[in-house]
C-alpha cells in the first residue's frame, strides 16, 4: 500500500486548470428536455440539478434521475454543497405521491431517492422517506429503490422508519475524512455517519457510502476512512472528484489523477468492499442500477475491466 501511495503524482495540477478528464458536455438531448419538463411539471427537485452533477446529461438521457425530497432548502451549511441553506417553509406531504407518479411515467427500474437535511423536524424527514418508498412500490412493484439518507441527527428510531420499508440499498455518505469535518461538514459527526452504516447493516441492509476527493484530504486518510467503513460492514463505496460549485464554496485543493482513483478502487476491492466505483466524475448515484447486484456477490459491468 505504501508503495502505491509513493508512486502517485507528487504535485497536483494547478487549482484553476481543470484537466481534460473533468470536462463534460452541457446537458442536452431530447430525453433530457423531456425529463426536465416532467420534473418541473410535478414540482420536483433532483440532486442532479441542485448539486450541479457533471453526469446529469448522461444519466437523464439514459432515463434515470435522483429525486431530492423534503424540498430544496437544507438546514445545514456544508462547505461543498450547492443546495441552498435556510429554514424550510413547510413540509410537502404530497411529494411522495408525485415522486411515485413520475417514477411510473419515466418507466425506470431503479430509483434513487435522496433529500436535504431537515433538522427542524423530530424525525429529520424519515417518515417522508418511508412514505416515498411505499408509494413508489405501489405504482411500480418491480422497481428497485436506493435511498441516500441524511444522518437524522443520530435518532435511531428515525433511521428505523426508513429501514423498515426495506430499500434495496441504503446509502449514507461520509463525504470526507474526519480531520476536515469542521469546515466541510460542520453540523455532522464522522462517528455518527459510521453508526448509520453499522446500524443499517445490523438490520440486514445493503449499505453504501461515498467520499469526494480533492478537498484537502491526504491519501492515507482516505484509506483509513475506507477501512473504517468496511469495519462497519459497508458493502459499496463511491469516490469522485470534488468540484467547487460557486466561489462561495470551499475551493478545490487539487485535481486527483485518475491513477490515484484506480489505486483506491484496487485497494477497496482488496479490503473487501463488494463494489467500488472510483473515478473523477463518479458521484453517489453513478451506475447506481449496477450496484443492486453487488449484494449477491456479482461483479457489475463497471468492475470487470480492472
Amino acid at each position: 500500500m505504501e508503495r502505491v501511495i509513493q508512486e502517485m503524482p507528487e504535485r497536483p495540477l494547478p487549482r484553476r486548470e481543470r484537466p481534460e478528464w473533468l470536462k463534460v458536455k452541457i446537458p442536452s438531448g431530447e430525453n433530457y428536455a423531456r425529463l426536465k419538463k416532467l420534473m418541473e411539471g410535478q414540482r420536483l427537485h433532483t440532486v442532479c440539478e441542485e448539486a450541479r452533477c457533471p453526469n446529469m446529461g448522461e444519466c437523464w438521457n439514459s432515463g434515470t434521475a435522483t429525486f431530492m425530497i423534503l424540498g430544496d432548502t437544507c438546514t445545514r451549511s456544508c462547505g461543498f454543497c450547492a443546495v441552498k441553506t435556510g429554514r424550510p417553509a413547510f413540509l410537502d406531504t404530497d411529494e411522495p405521491y408525485r415522486v411515485a407518479e413520475t417514477i411510473a411515467r419515466m418507466g425506470i427500474r431503479h430509483a434513487v431517492i435522496t433529500s436535504v437535511n431537515r433538522d427542524e423536524l423530530p424525525d429529520g424527514g424519515a417518515a417522508l422517506f418511508a412514505e416515498t418508498i411505499r408509494q413508489a412500490r405501489k405504482v411500480n412493484p418491480s422497481v428497485t429503490i436506493e435511498v441516500l439518507i441524511p444522518d437524522f441527527r443520530g435518532v435511531a428510531w428515525a433511521l428505523l422508519l426508513v429501514i423498515d420499508e426495506k430499500p434495496d440499498i441504503l446509502n449514507h455518505n461520509t463525504e470526507t475524512v474526519p480531520r476536515l469535518y469542521p469546515r466541510v461538514r460542520p453540523q455532522a459527526k464522522y462517528e455518527r455517519s459510521l453508526e448509520v452504516i453499522g446500524r443499517a447493516h445490523e438490520r440486514g441492509m445493503v449499505t453504501k457510502s461515498g467520499l469526494m476527493l480533492g478537498i484537502g484530504e491526504r491519501p492515507e486518510e482516505v484509506l483509513s476512512v475506507m477501512r473504517d467503513l468496511h469495519a462497519r460492514h459497508c458493502d459499496i463505496l463511491t469516490l469522485g472528484q470534488y468540484l467547487q460549485p460557486t466561489k462561495e464554496h470551499l475551493p478545490v485543493d487539487r485535481y486527483v489523477d485518475p491513477s490515484e482513483f484506480r489505486m483506491y478502487k484496487e485497494e477497496g476491492l482488496a479490503i473487501g468492499f463488494r463494489h467500488v466505483e472510483s473515478g473523477p466524475l463518479v458521484r453517489s448515484s453513478y451506475h447506481a442500477a449496477a450496484h443492486v447486484g453487488a449484494d449477491a456477490g456479482g461483479v457489475p459491468e463497471s468492475d470487470r475491466d480492472l
